[in-house]
């Protein structure tokens, strides 16, 4: 899982029938590198499955976890949003 801030909306008329309905979001999420570089941001679409909105912190699964997220048939999906976060405790 990957913690990501949601920057915009995607929509798309024309889908695959098995993403019927689903709504796609933009998130930014930042990437520490290990290799002393400073940190990167990617941008993903990810299907929303908590309802989340502009601005707020997510908490994003990746790969095959994404497309089995609701127990339903598998989609075809990268990411799914799973949780809005409340707060972040680093210590």
């Amino acid at each position: 899982m990957v913690v990501g801030e949601v920057v915009g909306n995607l929509w798309s008329t024309k889908k695959v029938e098995s993403l019927s309905g689903a709504r796609f979001l933009l998130v930014n999420v930042t990437d520490k590198r290990t290799d002393n570089q400073p940190w990167q941001t990617r941008q993903i679409v990810a299907r929303d499955m908590v309802g989340a909105g502009f601005g707020e912190q997510v908490l994003v699964v990746e790969g095959s976890g994404a497309r089995v997220v609701d127990q339903g048939t598998p989609v075809p999906i990268d990411a799914t949003i799973v949780g809005i976060i409340d707060s972040i405790d680093e210590q």
